[in-house]
């Protein structure tokens, strides 16, 4: 099954959405599925080595995304919100972060079994 989570939220926004969804997108690859992950919006920060847990967070957001890249789940991040968003605007992005289009999100909605949005 190919199963496509879209972040938009900001990594640490005050909630635990984002971590919720990296953890549903870590169970879904143990299950088997195929995962992908686009991160757009102020979610791209994710991908940015500058996105540090703020004090009093027990989780780092951008190593989950890290580790679900190195298990082989495909990230990509809006090229347009890249520019754009983030608290962190103008700061680089790790490898394996790929940055990516709307047309190949469009092309991904189409050819997923389910879409999840966070």
């Amino acid at each position: 099954m190919k199963i496509l989570l879209i972040f938009n939220h900001a990594p640490y926004d005050g909630t635990d959405l984002t971590w919720n969804g990296l953890r549903l997108a870590d169970t879904l690859a143990d299950a088997g599925s195929e995962v992908r992950v686009f991160l757009m919006s102020e979610a791209v920060d994710m991908a940015r080595e500058a996105c540090i847990p703020p004090d009093g967070y027990d989780q780092d957001l951008t190593q989950m995304l890290k580790a679900l890249i190195a298990r082989g789940v495909t990230v990509k991040v809006c090229g347009t919100c890249m520019a754009r968003c983030g608290i962190y605007k103008n700061q680089p992005y790790f490898d394996g972060a790929e940055q990516s289009t709307m047309p190949a999100l469009a092309e991904w909605v189409m050819d997923s079994d389910k879409v999840i949005s966070f």
